[in-house]
């Protein structure tokens, strides 16, 4: 085995056993440090699968996908199922995304255990949904590809259910009910392109395999569609804001770092990969939801009155700078998409942490009730205003470059339609600055509330542990971007290759 197969067993094989050995642990404690410690073994494995060879590697008919390293290996023979993993520009960084902010909701148990359970068994349940991440993202065999994905829907749903907020069960039934909607369509899907191709191997399938005009489109949309659930991609996101306002900070950080982009990679490394028929299809359709999900987002934020919904809400608006990314079909509309998955993974992990020490320290999330917060605590308003405007775009930041990309990719795209979903997506940029600068004003602003009012300044050093990564990653992405998009440039243009 060489060492690219090693690590790629070891980044799925370490939080799989470290759960059971957590789960096994009888000191709650020592289990909690048990599954930190394995969490941060799984980053440095993943933070390993950059070594290799990065030369040409990308999509096309042949010699199609050409991961960094890869490991294809026997399943289930009688199935003809395989245990197909690989590496490339496009996952790594989403591996290395996962494995990092898993290490951080798992340490910053240590310090808290959020109420309704032990804490020994939420740090089980988070190792169990990055084993589900990882596999999705390191999956290169569909069927693989399905398993992985279904694998996060269980534990994720008790966590929200067993350590959520006080309306955490009717969330948590949301949460599942949708997400199994999305499941059927995805198998639906799957079973469409195995079917008519005759395997299940994306490697083979990337650039439609010889699938039929009719098969891509039927497969691209059952595809398309089980990723925006998962995403979520409007009008199908109504499970998200009660499913983040009811989690607990490391379900909300977990959520929407890395399993909202479960559905955007889906969407580009199997939709768009496996049918670009249907993808050229249904570009204009999903440039036209994408706007509608920025303004629509930007409008609730703005009337929205509870913090964590408000940056849940969020979420929704820049999922739609990606989706308008990825239905440009460029090059440069694919890459701001990347980018801007990983840029919101930093940025809203960022925030739903600060969220969840604000809401700590005043029993409520109300915007009316914070007011005043950088009169009391200056250094948690100033980290709440450091994450508020990389969100909202600010040059210099992690959060400027897949906005700003993805309208110019669909400037690019020439015509009057997307000219006109470009100039709409820049309103709803705007409006995203205008209902971050409002959040700030109400929260930090101002004479301090009743609630604010008896905070102390200082911040925990558990808390700063957690939160410096992130914010030290949002500066480093916004001031090199190619730490993103280098590695991606090739996969990226041979995709788009396909495409034409």
């Amino acid at each position: 085995m060489s060492l690219g197969e090693f690590l790629l067993v070891a980044v799925l094989a370490l939080p799989a056993l470290g759960a059971v050995a957590v789960a096994a642990t009888p000191r709650d404690r020592a289990a909690r440090l048990v599954g930190t410690v394995v969490a941060g073994l799984t980053l440095v494995g993943a933070a390993l699968l950059v070594l290799g060879d990065h030369g040409w590697s990308g999509y096309g008919p042949a010699p199609a996908v050409q991961p960094w390293h890869r490991l294809d290996v026997p399943w289930a023979s009688g199935l003809d199922l395989r245990f197909h993993l690989g590496v490339d520009g496009i996952s790594w960084p989403l591996v290395v995304l996962t494995a990092l902010l898993t290490l951080l909701c798992c340490g910053y148990t240590l310090w808290r255990v959020p109420p309704g359970g032990s804490g020994r068994t939420l740090v089980a349940l988070l190792l169990v949904v990055e084993v589900g991440i990882l596999g999705t993202f390191l999956a290169l065999d569909l069927i693989l590809f399905f398993v992985f994905f279904e694998v996060v829907l269980l534990p994720m749903y008790a966590i929200i259910a067993g350590w959520g907020g006080e309306d955490r069960r009717r969330a948590a039934r949301t949460f599942a009910l949708y997400t199994l909607f999305g499941s059927v369509l995805l198998l639906v899907g799957v079973y469409v392109v195995v079917a008519a191709a005759g395997t299940a191997d994306v490697v083979a399938l990337t650039g439609g395999a010889g699938l039929s005009r009719g098969t891509q489109l039927a497969a691209f949309t059952l595809l398309a569609l089980a990723f925006a659930v998962k995403s979520p991609l409007w009008p199908l996101h109504s499970w998200l804001p009660d499913a983040h306002s009811q989690a607990p900070t490391v379900g909300s950080v977990i959520l929407a770092g890395v399993l909202l982009k479960m559905g955007t990679y889906g969407l580009v490394r199997i939709a768009v990969g496996v049918a670009p028929e249907g993808a050229r299809w249904a570009a204009p359709v999903l440039g036209v939801l994408a706007v509608a999900a920025i303004l629509v987002g930007s409008l609730v934020c703005l009337a929205q009155s509870d913090l964590k919904r408000l940056i849940a809400y969020s979420s929704v608006g820049h999922m739609g700078f990606v989706l308008l990314g990825v239905a440009t079909l460029t090059a440069t509309g694919i890459q701001a998409a990347l980018i801007g998955n990983i840029a919101h993974g930093v940025i809203t992990g960022l925030l739903f942490f600060l969220a969840g020490a604000v809401k700590d320290r005043t029993h409520t999330g109300a915007l009316t009730e914070l007011s005043g917060l950088r009169e009391t605590a200056p250094r948690l308003a100033g980290l709440l205003g450091f994450a508020a405007v990389a969100s909202l775009g600010l040059p210099g930041l992690a959060g400027f470059w897949g906005e700003a990309f993805a309208v110019v990719a669909a400037v690019q795209r020439g015509g009057g339609l997307w000219t006109t979903l470009a100039v709409l997506a820049a309103i709803g940029g705007a409006l995203t600055a205008a209902y971050f600068l409002r959040l700030l004003r109400l929260v930090t602003h101002g004479r301090p509330s009743p609630a604010v009012a008896r905070l102390s300044p200082g911040l925990a050093g558990a808390e700063l542990t957690a939160w410096a990564p992130l914010v030290l990653l949002a500066l480093a992405v916004g001031l090199a971007p190619t730490l993103v998009l280098g590695l991606a440039a090739g996969p990226v243009d041979a995709l788009v290759g396909v495409l034409r």
